[in-house]
Formats: structure tokens, sequence, C-alpha cells
């Protein structure tokens, strides 16, 4: 008897619990549904639905549309991805399977890297970044990401260098025999056994991406060029009253994106990570 209670109990504390952390959601999604007049008002949900807020709010910007927007952001991520699964790939599978001099050395500097906060290198970067002339274009998002060293880049080369040394070098032995070089090993062998990892990376490296504002807002002047978090901030200019039930309807959309990938692919994560633990 005293164990049911203190199940019963344990769920009791896990559902209030769970209501606390998602009414801050709950509230958003009924404020996104307000004027500006109700949302003063104590209740979560308006008496009359403004559904008008996320059609207005989506063509909210003079001459551009909320779709513009999301087809940049789109964009960008698949340069990012697609660099940094390139890089990330070809340097953890050198450092896991290939000796060269100074690798011991090389690796060290590689953690020393992970250790350092991002702060510390944004007016260097910017400044290098604006003498090549690549303020206002993508190139200061993809062209890190290509040699491994965008926003967790090295965390992923460190997650796989773990994974790949967790493959048995006998496969190796084996695909040199049948004549493979070893970007043959690379190719055919390593890469496919380093699935759950991959996905993990391609997971982390679209979520810290989308949320990007400050990288966004350093390198991006033109409204042409602009991701959905610079548009957000550009209703707050575009309109000389705010309206707030426009600027929670689309936030509240502007997030989509990542929450599905999170929800769809969250297993993957988990099971990348696992799996790496178990054989680093």
């Amino acid at each position: 008897m005293t164990v049911k209670w203190s199940s019963f109990a344990r769920q009791i504390f896990m559902f209030v619990f769970s209501v606390m952390m998602i009414y801050p959601l709950i509230w958003w999604v009924g404020a996104s549904l307000k004027s500006n007049e109700e949302l003063g008002s104590p209740g979560i949900f308006p008496s009359e639905p403004k559904w008008s807020n996320y059609t207005d709010g989506w063509n909210a910007i003079p001459g551009r549309t909320f779709t513009d927007f999301y087809l940049n952001t789109l964009g960008l991520e698949a340069m990012v991805l697609i660099a940094t699964l390139i890089s990330t790939t070809l340097v953890a599978f050198g450092f896991a399977r290939l000796d060269f001099p100074l690798k011991k050395f090389w690796f060290s500097i590689l953690m020393m890297t992970l250790m350092m906060p991002g702060q510390v290198l944004i007016i260097p970067q910017y400044a290098m970044f604006h003498q090549l002339g690549w303020v206002n274009t993508y190139l200061p998002f993809v062209v890190p990401h290509l040699v491994a060293s965008g926003a967790g880049g090295t965390f992923f080369v460190f997650l796989l260098i773990q994974f790949i040394r967790g493959i048995p070098k006998d496969l190796d032995e084996s695909a040199k025999i049948d004549g493979c070089s070893w970007f043959g090993i690379f190719w055919r062998v390593v890469l496919p056994l380093t699935k759950p990892a991959i996905i993990t990376i391609m997971i982390f490296c679209f979520l810290w991406n989308w949320d990007d504002f400050l990288g966004h807002l350093l390198y991006l002047n033109s409204v042409d060029k602009y991701t959905v978090g610079l548009a957000l901030r550009m209703i707050n200019d575009a309109q000389s009253a705010q309206e707030w039930g426009q600027l929670l309807a689309m936030s509240l959309v502007s997030v989509f994106p990542a929450t599905l990938v999170f929800m769809f692919l969250q297993r993957y994560i988990v099971d990348g990570i696992a799996t790496t633990g178990i054989k680093g």
C-alpha cells in the first residue's frame, strides 16, 4: 500500500511539474491570438481569437514575406550542414585512423579550441571577415564549417573521433587487402558505420545555427539576405504601433522547424551519443 501511494505521489508531482514547465508555451500560444488590448488580461486565451495575427505578421515587413526569410535560413542551413559533414568527418577520420607528425600536439590544440569561449573570437573574426570582404554574405558562416571550426565544429570532430576509434581496425586491414586506399576506407568502410554519430551532428548543427541570432546580426546587412531571427527584429521597426500579437505569432512559427527536427529525430541524438560513449 505504501508503495502504491509513493508511486501515486510521484506521478502527481511529475504532472504538476510538467504543467509548470509547459505553461509558458501555452501562454505564448494564447498571447499570439490576442490583440494589444487583451494582452494585459489575466486569461490565457482571448475571448475572440485573432487569427489575423498570423497572416498579418507573415506580411508585416513591407515588400517581403516570411517565406523569403525562411528560404534564406533553410538555404544557409543546407550549406552549413554540407560543409560541416565534409570537414568534420575527414578531420575525425584523420585523427582516429592516420599516423602523422605531431598528431598528439595537434589533437591537444583541437581540445584547447573546444575550451575557448566563443565570445573572445567575435572581434578578431569580424575584423578578418571584413578585410576579406565577406561581410553581408553567407561566407562567414559556411567557410569556417569547411575547416571544422564553425559553431560546434570542434565538438563534432571530438564526437566522431571517439566513435571511429570504436570501429575495429580489422575492417581497415581487410579493405587494404581488397585494394582500398585510405580515402576508400573512409568512404566505403568508416563513413557508413558512423551514421548514428553523423545524424547526431546534423541535428545539433541545425539547431545551433538556426538559433544563431548574434552571428546573423553581425554579418548580414541586406534585407534580401536576412534570416528568420533578423526578420523578427524587423517587425519592431516596420510598424509605428507595435502589434505584439503579430510578433508573438511569428516568433512561435519561427521555432516550428527546430521543434519538429528535435521531435522526430531525438531518438537519434540519444542513440548517437550513447553509442559514442560505449565505443569510446
